[in-house]
């Protein structure tokens, strides 16, 4: 049947269909489909054909001068990547119907909204599942009933897609989420991996982790999340573990977006987001290129940070002791929980950038606390030394600190922050980023008045771990303001030597 009203449709549906024969059955399917219906273009296409989809892919690839990779040889699968002059990719993928027919085809899919397909040559809309209707009625509901044992990873999917769309999982849905789940134990920890991160890049992270234990699946994906819950936690702390790690993934998101580039500080009436964007807002094209980096081709940074997030107290439930005054403490929870977030990473065989950028993300995010303390109790500013420090120790990660310290923040005090609280925590975010952003050469990483090879040559050492201890030393110096020339640096070793 035609659609309703004219789709939204990629430029490239329109080459691919001149670059056709007119007698070639060819569909776009999937979720290409399901966006044009939402009024979005997708940057991905994929094409569903009788047969000879290899043969075809690389016809397109021809036509359009782009990369051609071969997917599968036996399932007559292949893929076009085109490189757009802004960077992006369009990636095109043409596969033979999984099938005796196009039906048998998309009743073999995930969700009826994805169970879509449209004729390349006369753009009419063929529905066999009532797709359509779901999109309406914001639904995800399965295309058959073993959909989750014939792929127990579409039990992710689905929950990713509710939330990214604002959907609502059908009943009977639900209750074949919830009969499978025991299955996920069977996938490769890969395309658990996989679809895990497109969650915490989408919409709604908290939102989705919450359906996943609701619907009994994070223990077979994220175990050592399920001991967070019920362990208390003191004052100014409002919710037990558990609830707090989810507030600070919401939190998290909503900081995101309140320093993200184009967003209006004008119009919110949040006091909090107000004192937000105007001490933090002018760093906004600079968080952007933070999260523009990566360290994965196949992963965000920003995915990244919401895992540090989801993992930042994992050990308080075997940190926590009563100390002499009666008061919950977790002690070393940082350092331990730095740990379990690592293994948990190594589990689903991330690169070992990944690895680390996660580590020092929760092994040092109890920094940001300790110095918003100290200013608001005490009046102190983190000195040079810690600036230099508090980069030194975490890089990059440095940024994603910031931002993890203000969630976990309003995690905390939840409805009673105070002004005053949250204000200080802004300030060492300022200063610190400002240093970061603005000030690198200064106090964050100084060019080196000297090397190794100048400290052997003028001081007669010969190679060994003193002399990073020595170059370190000079460093910190340099970043506090002690030294400022060679012939200073050198004096200064000089007395260390000695001492």
């Amino acid at each position: 049947m035609p659609p309703v009203e004219p789709l939204k449709l990629s430029p490239l549906l329109e080459t691919i269909r001149q670059a056709m024969p007119a007698d070639q059955e060819i569909y776009l399917v999937g979720g290409a489909v399901r966006d044009a219906l939402l009024g979005r273009i997708s940057r991905d296409l994929d094409f569903a054909l009788p047969a000879g989809a290899i043969r075809q892919a690389r016809r397109i690839a021809d036509q359009l001068k782009a990369d051609f990779y071969i997917l599968d040889d036996e399932r007559d699968t292949g893929r076009v990547i085109l490189i757009q002059p802004d960077g992006l990719r369009n990636v095109m993928d043409f596969a033979a119907y999984r099938g005796a027919d196009l039906e048998a085809d998309l009743r073999a899919r995930d969700f009826s909204i994805n169970a879509l397909a449209l004729n390349v040559h006369t753009q009419s809309l063929f529905d066999p599942l009532g797709g359509a209707a779901d999109l309406r009625a914001k639904r995800i509901r399965a295309c058959s009933p073993g959909a989750f044992k014939d792929d127990p990873v579409r039990i992710l999917r689905a929950i990713r897609q509710a939330a990214a769309f604002g959907f609502q999982i059908d009943p009977a849905t639900r209750k074949r989420i919830k009969a499978a789940v025991s299955l996920l134990e069977k996938p490769s920890p890969e395309r658990l991996r996989d679809e895990l991160f497109k969650i915490l890049e989408g919409r709604q992270p908290a939102t989705a982790i919450r359906a996943l234990d609701l619907l009994g699946a994070l223990p077979h994906l994220l175990p050592e999340l399920a001991a967070l819950k019920g362990v208390q936690q003191p004052a100014p702390h409002q919710y037990d573990v558990w609830e707090h790690t989810l507030s600070a993934l919401g939190y998290l998101e909503a900081t995101l977006a309140d320093l993200a580039p184009g967003y209006d500080a004008e119009q919110t009436n949040d006091l909090y987001t107000g004192l937000l964007s105007l001490r933090l807002g002018r760093y906004r094209e600079k968080f952007a290129a933070h999260f523009k980096a990566s360290l994965n081709p196949d992963r965000s940074v920003r995915a990244l940070l919401f895992f540090a997030t989801l993992y930042h107290d994992a050990a308080k439930p075997q940190s926590g002791i009563i100390d002499e005054n009666g008061r919950i403490r977790f002690w070393g929870h940082d350092e331990a929980g730095a740990e379990t977030a690592s293994e948990r990473a190594q589990a689903f065989n991330l690169s070992n950038d990944e690895v680390g950028r996660i580590k020092l993300i929760v092994r040092h995010h109890m920094r940001i606390h300790f110095h918003a303390n100290r200013l608001l109790t005490q009046g102190k500013d983190p000195s040079r030394k810690a600036i230099y420090r508090f980069f030194r120790d975490s890089g990059e990660a440095g940024v994603d600190l910031v931002l993890l310290g203000l969630a976990d923040t309003r995690a905390t005090y939840a409805t009673n922050l105070s002004q005053e609280t949250w204000a200080a925590c802004l300030e060492v975010a300022r200063i610190l980023l400002e240093n970061y952003w603005e000030k690198p050469a200064e106090t964050v990483a100084p060019p080196r008045l000297l090397n190794g090879d100048d400290l052997m040559r003028e001081l007669d050492l010969q190679p060994g771990p003193q002399i990073g201890q020595l170059l370190e030393s000079l460093r910190e110096a340099q970043a506090t303001g002690k030294v400022s020339s060679r012939e200073e640096a050198l004096a200064l070793a000089r007395e260390q030597l000695a001492g």
